[in-house]
Formats: structure tokens, C-alpha cells, sequence
């Protein structure tokens, strides 16, 4: 329970202007911020803005948080199974693969320490003090990257929309997968089934083995799962299968989301710690696997060094560093803002980069270490065993189930932690995409669609209808384009103005010293320094070495082109991305106060608050955010304002 907060003004219209921005701001109109003090100790900061000064003491949204995560166990599975877990699992197989096997290794994890470490810090700070999502804290520290009525975290939106619809499709290949697997012996164990070709072989399989020959596990995936096309210009039927369970999918995401419940900490414990525990398994049996060394050898010592002139791969560094860690995608400062002010940053800090590295080098073992086997038992190379491509994950994990006892149940398990695994991702990917547009876009909202649970339907609708090209036949390829780009041109683009806008517009002095001041631990020199220097700088050459240097993607291991409709579906998501920062910078330049171009941009430029995690003062933007914030479940006491007209003869007087 709360206790009684009592006010006594004088003046009821000083009271309600005082640090207003906006001298044409009506009192009825104004807001005024107090602290809520709880039975524990703990203050809970909440805004109250009213349309008049008598709903003012019924009617108001908390713009913090009132829960907490129980336990720093909580908040550490909630990061890993949201963003690491499936960023290594899916994509690491993937990206390593393309780029050359273990020189990859060299990019990603400088990367890590001098951009990915130092931006998780960073987020984790701004969630955590902030106790805003990704919409509201970074334009409360540079208000030029917020603007009227579009925000700084639109581009996160927009590259985070995109990448919901693709994994909605990831999801529907898991889920297809568990379901293919409910039968005595998996379809992708042998070659008796009616889609197979005269070129899959396996070493069960009683004939001679083909000089093109493949896998089951490869065949069931192109040509039963997918159905692929030969030609990428012909995308072909929907797979009704796949459409399926993508429409189960966006069923669960919205029931899951209607009513924004909270994921229960018991379901997190176990789905997202089972999926590593699955991953050691099938790691020590790809280890034991024939021909595991082959690959093994490739990976860690034929390196191609020449790889790493190549820009390619260093963009493809970045970019699954900060989707496997979940940078720029608004996920970690949403997290991070249901932290306490005291938590120890550098224990999660240190804590999500070590999981990440050691699941990263433990996926590329198993990904090679299976590769030298099929390489060995198909008398291929290992860079020419399989195609580049998404799905490698999927042919991997079940080549290495199909030589396990029990494949069928642990097949079914595999999959059912992937569902859930990836279900983590989307919620909250989900989750960040309506509660910024109800932040962004307030009025809109309330006149057409009325509801929270509308909003999230369309969202949903929106995400299932955009992603029905994906699963037709020649889908796959459109897939790859959109991963490409938007999962590493377009996060390289955020991240940059991300660290700009809070070290250098912000302050990263500033930054650190309300981080001391708040826990009490003074952050290290290097998060500093990599704020600053290494890590703007790092972003900024990688994105132009990438643009002078580009070459557009291929498929089949380099040997075929994508067409040119296909780049330019790419393209136009990148400039849809990137697009929102510039415009909403010059429209908030413009609207400035001031009169001089000086003026108007220190007043764009300086921060909305004196003090890191402060609530700033009413302004007409601040109610228009306020206005559409999620309800706190929490009961809350509005405070007793108290006219001195109306405390004669009471109990007040003495206060």
C-alpha cells in the first residue's frame, strides 16, 4: 500500500505552470509530478496529467514502472531467451557459414568487446534509470531524435516490425518441424519418401551413393517443407502448411499480448535455459560423429584470412552482434526498465556478453563438427557440403537427432524449445511495436482504433499478411534479402545515433556520473572511452567500407544472383528505416524555440530532465506520451492537493 501524499499550494496556477515549457499551456492542461513512497523504502516516480483539475485527482497513467523483475535470474533469462538464445541458434550457423567458417570468429568478437559490451552497458542504463522503454528514454536525453509526433524510436520500430514478420516464419518452420516429427520414424531420417530423388543417399540407404548426391534432412527441407523454385523470380504457390502455422503463431503472439500480461518467471526458467541444455547434448554428440574432425579442422585452423578485407563480413559481424544481444531493437532498455535503481549493471553487463561469446563458439563447434561429418559421408568439401542459407540450423540439428536413439521424442522436444524460444522474441518484439505506436501516435489510435486489443490485432494481422510472400515457393529468397538487410544495414544505422545521441548530445560523462549516483559504482574507463571513440567510430567505418565496398548478396554459395526486384525490396526497407531519424531531427529543429539557428539547436539538443531518471516538467509533448501509457497494475493513490482557502479549521493546518 502507498501512503498519503499531501500538497499544500498558494497558488493553484503557479503550482500547476511551474517548469512549463509552453506559455500558452492552459492550467487545466498542465500536469505535476510527485513521488509515491511504498511500505518498503522504495519510491515510485508517477506523472498524473488531467484535462481538468477535478479529474485530475481520478484520472491519471503512470508514465515508470511499478513492477519489478523478481529476481536478477529473471531479468538474465528474459534477455538470453529474447535475444541470444535465437540470435545463436538460428543466425550464428548462418552468418559463419557464409563467411567463411572460423575467420569469422576474429570480426565478431572484436566486435563484441568494442561495440557490442559497451552498447549493452549503455542500454541497460537507460532502461534502468530511465524506467522508460525505448520511445521515451532516448528523447528525454536528446530531444532533437524525438519531434512532435515522431519519435526517436521509430527507426527501432520499423527495422523491429520487419523483423517480427520474418520470425513469425522462423517460428512457423519450428512449429512445422514438432509436428513433422509426431510419427514412429522422422520424414528426414531416410529416403522412402514420395518427394525424395534419386540423389538422396544416406549411409542406411542400400544403393550406391550418387556423385550430386544429399541429404534426407536437406531434401525435407527444400523440397517438402519449402518446395523451393529453381528460379528466384518465380515465387510460386503458398505453402498452405507453413500458412498454418503461421496463423497459429499470430494467435498465440495475440492472446499472449491483448491484455499486456506478463510472461510468468516459472515458463522462463525452463524455456529458456532448456534450449542451451538441448544445445550442450547435441553438441558432444556432433563431436562424436565420423568425420567430425574434418570439420573441426576447418573451422578453427584452415583460416581464410583474406576474409577479412572483405566488408561483408565484418558488416555481418556487427550485425549479429547486435541482434543476437538485442541492441537497437528496443528490447534491452525495455527489459532493463523494470530493474531497481541499485542493480549492478556490470553483473548482467558481464554475465548476457560471456553466454553469448561461449554459446557462439559452442553453436560453430557443433555447426562444423556436423558439416566434417556430412562432408566425410558425401565426399564433398565442408565449405560445399550445403548451401548458404537460413535454414542451415534446421538441417543440421536434424542430420545429428536422426543418428540418436530416441530421435523421434527429442526431436520433438527440440523443437517445441525453439517454439518457445523464438514465442520470446516475438512477444516482446511485438510488445515494443505497440507500445510505440500508442506513445507515437496517441490521437490516431484512440480515433480509429479505440483499444489496446484492436491495436495489437492489427499489428498482428499486419505481421501475418506481410509475411504470406515469404512462405510461398520461392519465398525463401526474399527471406534471406530481408534478413541481410534489415538485420544488419539497418541496426548498424540505429546503434550509431544511439551511442551519438546519449555520449556525445547527452553527455557520456554525465552519463557515468548519474550512473555512480544512482548505484553507487563508478562505470569502467573503457564503457566511456568505447562511448565516445571506439565504438562511433567502429560503427561509422564499418557502415562506409560496407557502402563503398558493396556488392549484393548471393545465394548457393556465391554461385547465384538474386534478381534485381528482390534488392530493391531490400533497399526500400533499409531507406524506410533510415529515414526516420533525419526527418524527425529537422522537424524538431524547425519547431524549436528560438530565434537564431544557435538557439534553436541547443534547445533541440538539451536533455528534457536536469537529472538522469527524472521525470522533466509538463509540456504539451509530455502529455500527448503520457496520455497513452499502459495502465500500472499496481493500485495507486493520486496525491491530496490541498488549497489554502480549503485547510481552514482542518487537520492540515498544522503540516
Amino acid at each position: 500500500m502507498y501512503k498519503d501524499v499531501i500538497i499544500t499550494v498558494d497558488n493553484p496556477r503557479q503550482f500547476l505552470m511551474e517548469g512549463t515549457d509552453d506559455p500558452d499551456l492552459k492550467p487545466e492542461q498542465a500536469c505535476f509530478q510527485v513521488f509515491i513512497e511504498k511500505n518498503d523504502g522504495d519510491f515510485t516516480e508517477c506523472s498524473s496529467c488531467s484535462r481538468s483539475l477535478a479529474e485530475s485527482l481520478s484520472d491519471f497513467r503512470s508514465r515508470t514502472r511499478t513492477h519489478y523483475w523478481r529476481n536478477k535470474l529473471q531479468f538474465i533469462l528474459a534477455c538470453l531467451g529474447c535475444s541470444v538464445g535465437l540470435g545463436n541458434m538460428w543466425r550464428f550457423p548462418y552468418h559463419c557459414h557464409k563467411s567463411g567458417g572460423g575467420i569469422f570468429l576474429i570480426p565478431y568478437f572484436l566486435v563484441m568487446i568494442f561495440c557490442g559490451i559497451p552498447l549493452l552497458y549503455l542500454e541497460l542504463a537507460i532502461g534502468q534509470f530511465t524506467k522508460r522503454g525505448p520511445i521515451s528514454a532516448i528523447s528525454k536525453l536528446c530531444p532533437i531524435l524525438k519531434g512532435k509526433r515522431i519519435r526517436v524510436g521509430l527507426s527501432s520500430v520499423v527495422t523491429s516490425f520487419f523483423v517480427s514478420v520474418y520470425y513469425n516464419v522462423i517460428i512457423a518452420y519450428t512449429l512445422y518441424y514438432f509436428f513433422s516429427a509426431i510419427q514412429n520414424q522422422p520424414p528426414w531420417v531416410h529416403c522412402n519418401n514420395r518427394w525424395n530423388t534419386h540423389q538422396c543417399w544416406t549411409t542406411g540407404f542400400n544403393t550406391t551413393r550418387p556423385l550430386d548426391s544429399r541429404s534426407p534432412t536437406e531434401e525435407f527441407y527444400n523440397l517438402k517443407m519449402l518446395q523451393i523454385t529453381k528460379d528466384p523470380n518465380t515465387l510460386g504457390n503458398v505453402r498452405w502448411e507453413l500458412a498454418v502455422c503461421m496463423f497459429v503463431v499470430s494467435i498465440v503472439v495475440y492472446f499472449k499480448l491483448w491484455k499486456s500480461t506478463e510472461s510468468s518467471g516459472r515458463v522462463l526458467h525452463l524455456t529458456a535455459t532448456l534450449p542451451f541444455a538441448m544445445l550442450a547434448v547435441l553438441l558432444v554428440r556432433s563431436l562424436m560423429l565420423d568425420g567430425a574432425e574434418i570439420g573441426l579442422e576447418y573451422f578453427l585452423f584452415k583460416l581464410r584470412w583474406e576474409l577479412l578485407l572483405d566488408s561483408k563480413v565484418w558488416v555481418s559481424a556487427v550485425g549479429l552482434n547486435l541482434s543476437s544481444i538485442g541492441i537497437a531493437f528496443g528490447l534491452v532498455i525495455s527489459f532493463s526498465s523494470y530493474n531497481r535503481y541499485n542493480n549492478n549493471i556490470m553483473v548482467d553487463t558481464v554475465t548476457i556478453s560471456l553466454i553469448n561469446g561461449v554459446s557462439s563458439f559452442a553453436v560453430g563447434l557443433f555447426t562444423f563438427a556436423t558439416l566434417g561429418n556430412m562432408a566425410k559421408e558425401y565426399g564433398k568439401p565442408v565449405e560445399e557440403v550445403l548451401p548458404d542459407g537460413p535454414g542451415i540450423v534446421f538441417i543440421l540439428f536434424t542430420k545429428v537427432l536422426s543418428t540418436m536413439p530416441y530421435s523421434t521424442y527429442l526431436s520433438m522436444l527440440l523443437f517445441f524449445m525453439m517454439f518457445c524460444l523464438a514465442l520470446n522474441s516475438e512477444f516482446a518484439i511485438v510488445e515494443v511495436i505497440v507500445t510505440s505506436i500508442q506513445d507515437g501516435f496517441p490521437r490516431a489510435v484512440k480515433k480509429y482504433l479505440a483499444c489496446h486489443e484492436l491495436l495489437v490485432l492489427v499489428v498482428c494481422c499486419a505481421s501475418f499478411l506481410l509475411g504470406l510472400p515469404l512462405i510461398t515457393q520461392g519465398g525463401t529468397y526474399v527471406f534471406q534479402i530481408i534478413d541481410y538487410y534489415t538485420s544488419t544495414w539497418s541496426v548498424i544505422y540505429i546503434a550509431f545515433f544511439e551511442v551519438i545521441a546519449v555520449s556525445w548530445m547527452y553527455g557520456g560523462n554525465k552519463m557515468a556520473a548519474d550512473i555512480e549516483r544512482i548505484t553507487g559504482m563508478k562505470p569502467l574507463w573503457f564503457f566511456k572511452f568505447s562511448w565516445y571513440i571506439t565504438t562511433p567510430l567502429s560503427l561509422m567505418f564499418v557502415w562506409a567500407f560496407s557502402l563503398t565496398d558493396y556488392e549484393p548478396p548471393t545465394y548457393m554459395n556465391g554461385t547465384r544472383n538474386f534478381p534485381t526486384w528482390v534488392h530493391i525490396i531490400g533497399w526500400s526497407m533499409v531507406m524506410i528505416s533510415l529515414a526516420c531519424i533525419p526527418i524527425m531531427s529537422v522537424h524538431t529543429f524547425l519547431h524549436s524555440e528560438g530565434k537564431t539557428f544557435y538557439q534553436k539547436l541547443n534547445r533541440s539538443i538539451k536533455p528534457r530532465s536536469n537529472e538522469f531518471g527524472e521525470l522533466p516538467m509538463a509540456s504539451k509533448d509530455n502529455l500527448k506520451e503520457m496520455a497513452t501509457l499502459i495502465e500500472c497494475k499496481a493500485p495507486q493513490i493520486p496525491p491530496i492537493i490541498v488549497f489554502p482557502e480549503t485547510v481552514k479549521n482542518s487537520k492540515y493546518n498544522n503540516l
